[in-house]
C-alpha cells in the first residue's frame, strides 16, 4: 500500500465525477493516490456503472479504486478494494469473500482501530473541525492512535496548511473530499497536497522515508 492521498468522492459537488477524478490524478505520479467511491445513495446497478467509469480513469492514471461498504459491487467492478464503515461486515468476512481485495476502515477511536486491526489501513477522523463531522479529535489523538501500528489516513479539515502536522503526528497519508473535488484546479490541489505529505515524511524520517506500513508491528489499542 504505497499511496499517500485518499481521495473521497461526492458526486453532488461536480457535474462529471469521472472527469473530476481524471483531472485530480493528472498532476501527481502514478500510484501515489487512491480513490474512494463513496456514493451511498446509489443502488447497486447505478453504483456499478459509476464504478466502472471511475475504474477506467483510475486504471489509466495508476490509482487504486475503493468502494464504500459494497464488497459485491467492488468485486463486480474490478475495484482494488472496499472501505468498511461502522455498520459494515468485518474485514475477515471480506477476505473470505474476496481474498484479493484490499480493505480500508473508518475509525474515530482507538477502540475502533483495535476492532478493525485486520484491515489494511484506516481513515481516522475528524482531526480538525469539519462541518457535520462532530468534535475534532486533534493531533494528540492522531499521534496516540498511530502508535497502534495500523496505517492511518487523517481526515476532517485536513488541507495543505495542516497536512504536514498530520504526517508528523504519525499519519501515513491524508484524505479529503472538498479539498480536491471542489478545488478550482483539482490537479494543482492534489499536487500541492502530495508534495506537502512527501516533504513532511522526508523531514520526519530523514533516513529515507517512513517504515513500510504493512510491516509495522501492531499493538492492541
Amino acid at each position: 500500500m504505497d499511496f499517500r492521498l485518499y481521495l473521497i468522492t461526492d458526486r453532488r459537488l461536480v457535474a462529471d465525477l469521472p472527469g473530476a477524478i481524471d483531472r485530480a490524478l493528472a498532476g501527481i505520479p502514478r500510484g501515489t493516490a487512491a480513490v474512494l467511491l463513496r456514493e451511498k445513495d446509489l443502488g447497486a446497478r447505478a453504483l456499478h456503472e459509476l464504478a466502472l467509469a471511475c475504474r477506467a480513469v483510475c486504471d489509466r492514471r495508476g490509482a487504486k479504486l475503493f468502494l464504500s461498504d459494497r464488497a459485491d459491487v467492488a468485486i463486480a467492478a474490478g475495484a482494488a478494494g472496499v472501505h468498511l464503515t461502522g455498520g459494515s461486515i468485518d474485514p475477515a468476512d471480506v477476505r473470505a469473500l474476496a481474498p484479493g481485495l484490499l480493505v480500508g476502515a473508518s475509525c474515530h477511536t482507538e477502540a475502533e482501530i483495535a476492532a478493525r486491526s485486520d484491515a489494511d489501513f484506516a481513515l481516522y477522523s475528524p482531526i480538525f473541525p469539519s462541518p457535520g463531522k462532530g468534535p475534532a479529535i486533534g493531533l494528540d489523538a492522531l499521534r496516540s492512535a498511530a502508535a497502534c501500528g495500523l496505517p492511518l489516513f487523517a481526515l476532517g479539515g485536513v488541507d495543505a496548511a495542516n497536512a504536514a502536522a498530520c504526517i508528523e503526528a504519525g499519519a501515513h497519508g491524508i484524505a479529503g473530499i472538498r479539498g480536491w473535488l471542489a478545488a478550482p484546479d483539482p490537479a494543482a490541489a492534489t499536487e500541492q497536497l502530495l508534495q506537502t505529505v512527501l516533504s513532511a515524511t522526508s523531514a520526519a524520517f530523514p533516513q529515507g522515508g517512513s517504515p513500510p506500513p504493512m510491516t509495522r508491528p501492531r499493538t492492541l489499542c
